[in-house]
C-alpha cells in the first residue's frame, strides 16, 4: 500500500500541510480533469494528481463502450474519490428519447444523494429537466452542445449552467471572450484525441453504420482512409484523422485566457495512459502556479513520454492558435504495432495504477479501568479544518493477571491493513490495571475507521427536494402547430446554390424558399427575396451551422443588407444566432433546423424558449418515435443530402493548401462511396455530405400519420433539370396522393425506418 509520507496533500481548495499550515499555492482556480472510463482509471488518475474525474454510469454517457461502472460500483468509486479530495463529474451527455428522459430522475437520484459534484449534459431537455429536479446540482454543458461563443454561453448560465465545455475548435481569444462576457466557468480540452467534426454536429457514423455519436456509439469513420479527387496519394490517405492534442507549451496561454478546467480526453484508454498523462500535466500546472509564465518551460523528454503512451502520428497543439492546417492531420495510418517502453509502463503501473493510497490519521485512545474505551481519530490533510470523530468501545475490564501495556494497545489498533487509512501518529492514555480482549480492540478500530469515513463524506450527502419525482408537468411547448387544423403539408425548399431558383419559383406549390448564406452572398439577397415575393413565396435566410467570429464579423459588416433584404424568416442552425439577431433588433420568425436536436418534449420547450417559431424534426429518430413525439407544427425533411460532418478543418487546405475559393470537392472511401465536400470559405468551415440522398417517397402514409406542418426538399448541388424532376415527383406524391416514379437512382431512408439505439 502506498502511504503519503510527504506533508503535502491535494484538497478541493488548497494545498495543506499536516500541521495545518496553509501554503501559498492555491489550486482552486485550476483543475486537472481526467478521464475515468473505469474505476481503475479513476484511481490511477487520483494517484497521479487529478483534481477531478469525469465518468459515465451505465446509461446516457458519450462513451457507451467504455468500462462504465454499474450503480453500486459508481457510488463506491465516488466515495473513494471524495475521500482523496477529488471531484467526480458524471457524464449524462447523450441525446435522450422521451421515455429515457422520463426515467432520468430515478437514474440520477442515488448519485445526487451520494454527492456527485456535477453532471455533464448535451440534450437540451435533459439540461432543463435536471435543473428542475435537482436545482442545486451543478450543470456542465458538454462540448457536444457546440458552444462557440459568449452569447449562447451567457444564455446557458442564465438557465442554470455553471460551466461550459467549449468547442475544441475555439481559439484562445474566443475562449477569453466567453469567460469575460459570459462570466461562466470554461472547461477546455488540453490533451488526447480530437474529432474531425465539431462535436455534436457529426452524423457520419450514425447514417453510414447506425452507430450514433450523439448516443456515445461512434464507430470513428474519420479514422479510415479516403481518396481525394485532387490528390489520390496512396500514402497520405487519412484525410480526416486528427493527430492527438498536446498543449504543454500553451498551458500559460490557456490558463490566462480564463480556462479553469484542463480536460484530458481518454475514457476509452487504459489506466496506464490516464496515469501517465495526468502525471505530466500535474507537473506543468504546478510549475506554472509556482513560477509563473517567466519560470515556465517544457522538457522535451516529457513530450516524448506522452508520445510513448499513445502516438497516432505525432501531436498537435490544436486550434488554440490556428484555425486549421495540414499539420494537425495524421494523414498516415497509425502503425498496427509499435515497440513500447516497458520500463515506463512498469513505472506507471507500480507508482499509480496498482498503488493504493492511504490517508494519514492522528489517533488517541483512552483506556481507563472501569470505563468504556474511547478512540478519537483526526484527519488534518483533506479539508481546511481538521475532521475528527470519537467512538465508544467496550467497558475496560480489570486485569486478572498481567495488565495490558500501552505497546500492546498501540500495536493492535495500528493494524490498519488494507484500509484507506494509516496512523501517522498515535497516543494512548491508559489508567489503572486495564484489560480489553483483542477482539474488542479490533472492533473499536473498525468502528472508528467507519465513523471517520462517514464524517469525511458527510458534506457530500444530499437529500432530494420534496416531491421532485412526482411533480406534475404541463406541456409548455409552443402552442403553434399543436392545435392546427389538419390539412395537406406545405412544401418548402432550401437552396445552397441559386442556379435552380427559377425552377423552384415555377412551382406554385412551393410556399417558402430558404437561401443558404454560406454560398449565397449579401449582394444577391435583396433581388432574390423580391423574386420570391413576386412568385408568391416567402423567403428565409439560412444562417451558418457554425457561428463564430467569422460569421459575426460578416453579418455585422453587412448589417444593412441583412435588415434591408426583406427576409420573412431566418433559419437558425447555431444557438449563438438567436441572441445575435436579437442584438441587431431583428424580429422576424426563427426556424430552428434539424441539427438543433429536439428528441423530447422538454428539448422542444427549451428551443421554443430560445425563440423558435418552428422546429425541424430530428434526423435520427424513426417514424414511430417521431409520431410519439408529435409533429404537428414541425417541418420534416423528405429529400436531400444530409451534412454528416461539419469541420473547422478544410480538405482543400489539407491536400493542396488554402486557395480561398469556395467549391465542391469529393472524397472516396474504401468501398467506393463518394462523399461530397463543400468549402464554406465565407465562414471558414467544411461540410461533408452523406453519399446518398434521403428519400421518403414511398413513405407517404407514415408521413401523413405524423401530420407535419411542412415538408422540405433540401437541394445542394443538383442541376435545374434534376431539381425539376424531384419537385414534380414529391409534390405529386405528397400533395396530391398520386403514384410517381422514383427520381433518385440510389437513395437512403436515413433513420426514418431504423432509428438509432
Amino acid at each position: 500500500m502506498k502511504e503519503f509520507r510527504e506533508t503535502e496533500f491535494r484538497t478541493r481548495d488548497s494545498v495543506r500541510s499536516i500541521d495545518g499550515g496553509e501554503k501559498n499555492i492555491v489550486r482552486s482556480q485550476v483543475e486537472i480533469l481526467a478521464p475515468a472510463g473505469s474505476v481503475a482509471s479513476m484511481k490511477a488518475a487520483i494517484n497521479a494528481g487529478a483534481d477531478a474525474v469525469y465518468m459515465g454510469g451505465s446509461r446516457f454517457g458519450a462513451r457507451a463502450y467504455a468500462d462504465n461502472p454499474e450503480e453500486d460500483q459508481f457510488l463506491e468509486a465516488m466515495d473513494y474519490a471524495h475521500l482523496y479530495g477529488c471531484r467526480v463529474y458524471m457524464t449524462v451527455n447523450t441525446l435522450m428519447k422521451q421515455q429515457e428522459l422520463d426515467e432520468l430522475y430515478a437514474y440520477l437520484k442515488p448519485y445526487y444523494e451520494r454527492g456527485v459534484d456535477a453532471v455533464l449534459v448535451q440534450d437540451y431537455g435533459a439540461f432543463m429537466r435536471i435543473h428542475e429536479l435537482f436545482p442545486d446540482l451543478p450543470l456542465h454543458v458538454s462540448t457536444q452542445m457546440t458552444v462557440t461563443g459568449p452569447g449562447f454561453a451567457k444564455r446557458l448560465k442564465e438557465l442554470g449552467a455553471s460551466r461550459i465545455v467549449a468547442a475544441r475548435e475555439l481559439s484562445l481569444e474566443e475562449l477569453r471572450e466567453i469567460r469575460d462576457q459570459a462570466d461562466i466557468e470554461v472547461e477546455s480540452f488540453v490533451h488526447g484525441a480530437l474529432c474531425y467534426c465539431y462535436s455534436g454536429q457529426c452524423l457520419m457514423s450514425s447514417l453510414i453504420g447506425g452507430r450514433s455519436g450523439n448516443r456515445g456509439r461512434c464507430a470513428q469513420p474519420c479514422r479510415l482512409p479516403y481518396e481525394w479527387e485532387k490528390n489520390p496519394d496512396k500514402k497520405n490517405r487519412y484525410l480526416l484523422s486528427m493527430k492527438d492534442l498536446c498543449t504543454l507549451k500553451l498551458l500559460p496561454d490557456i490558463l490566462e485566457a480564463g480556462v479553469c478546467s484542463l480536460k484530458i480526453e481518454g475514457r476509452m484508454k487504459s489506466p496506464r495512459y490516464t496515469a501517465g498523462v495526468v502525471r505530466i500535466y500535474r507537473k506543468y500546472v504546478d510549475r506554472y502556479l509556482e513560477k509563473g509564465r517567466d519560470g515556465y518551460y517544457v522538457e522535451k523528454a516529457d513530450e516524448e513520454e506522452l508520445l510513448k503512451l499513445f502516438d497516432r502520428g505525432g501531436l498537435t497543439s490544436g486550434y488554440y492558435r490556428k484555425h486549421n492546417g495540414r499539420d494537425m492531420i495524421a494523414l498516415r495510418e497509425k502503425p498496427a504495432f509499435r515497440e513500447g517502453d516497458q520500463e515506463l509502463f512498469d513505472f506507471l503501473d507500480q507508482q499509480y495504477v496498482n498503488m493504493e493510497t492511504q490517508i494519514p490519521l492522528v489517533g488517541n485512545v483512552l483506556i481507563h479501568e472501569g470505563e468504556p474505551a474511547l478512540l478519537t481519530l483526526t484527519v488534518y490533510c483533506l479539508t481546511d479544518s481538521p475532521v475528527s470523530v470519537t467512538v465508544t468501545g467496550d467497558m475496560v475490564q480489570t486485569a486478572k493477571n498481567q495488565p495490558m501495556s500501552e505497546e500492546q494497545i498501540r500495536r493492535q489498533l495500528n493494524r490498519t491493513g488494507n484500509s484507506r487509512f494509516y496512523f501517522e501518529s498515535f497516543t494512548c492514555d491508559q489508567q489503572g490495571s486495564c484489560f480489553l480482549p483483542m477482539q474488542a480492540l479490533n472492533e473499536l478500530r473498525r468502528t472508528g475507521m467507519s465513523a471517520i469515513t462517514e464524517e469525511l463524506l458527510r458534506p457530500y450527502r444530499r437529500s432530494v427536494p420534496l416531491a421532485a419525482d412526482t411533480r406534475d408537468r404541463q406541456d409548455l411547448r409552443s402552442p403553434e402547430g399543436l392545435h392546427l387544423r389538419k390539412s395537406a403539408p406545405r412544401l418548402h425548399v432550401s437552396l445552397e446554390e441559386l442556379r435552380g431558383l427559377d425552377t423552384v419559383l415555377g412551382h406554385r406549390e412551393v410556399s417558402e424558399i430558404y437561401l443558404d448564406a454560406c454560398e449565397i452572398g449579401e449582394d444577391l439577397w435583396s433581388d432574390t427575396v423580391k423574386a420570391c415575393h413576386s412568385a408568391g413565396k416567402s423567403c428565409a435566410l439560412m444562417l451558418p451551422q457554425i457561428f463564430r467570429t467569422e460569421a459575426r464579423d460578416y453579418f455585422l459588416l453587412h448589417e444593412k443588407e441583412l435588415k434591408g433584404a426583406g427576409f420573412d424568416a431566418f433559419v437558425v442552425r447555431s444557438l449563438e444566432e438567436p441572441g445575435f439577431l436579437k442584438e441587431q433588433s431583428i424580429k422576424q420568425p426563427l426556424i430552428f433546423d434539424a441539427n438543433l436536436y429536439a428528441w423530447n418534449h422538454q428539448a422542444e420547450e427549451f428551443l421554443y424558449r430560445e425563440g423558435a417559431s418552428r422546429l425541424t424534426l430530428p434526423l435520427e429518430l424513426n417514424s414511430r418515435e417521431l409520431e410519439s413525439l408529435g409533429c404537428r407544427g414541425r417541418e420534416l425533411i423528405v429529400y436531400g443530402y444530409f451534412p454528416v460532418m461539419v469541420s473547422a478543418q478544410c480538405v482543400q487546405n489539407t491536400g493542396n493548401g488554402c486557395n480561398r475559393k469556395p467549391g465542391l470537392l469529393w472524397m472516396k472511401d474504401r468501398t467506393g462511396r463518394i462523399f461530397h465536400v463543400r468549402n464554406h470559405c465565407r465562414f471558414c468551415y467544411n461540410t461533408i455530405y452523406n453519399p446518398l440522398p434521403l428519400s421518403l417517397l414511398g413513405q407517404e402514409q407514415l408521413v401523413k400519420k405524423l401530420e407535419p406542418w411542412s415538408l422540405r426538399l433540401q437541394f445542394t448541388w443538383e442541376d435545374p433539370a434534376r431539381m425539376e424532376e424531384i419537385l414534380l415527383a414529391y409534390k405529386e406524391s405528397f400533395l396530391y396522393g398520386r403514384k410517381t416514379e422514383y427520381p433518385e437512382r440510389e437513395f437512403t431512408r436515413g433513420h426514418f425506418k431504423r432509428g438509432v439505439e
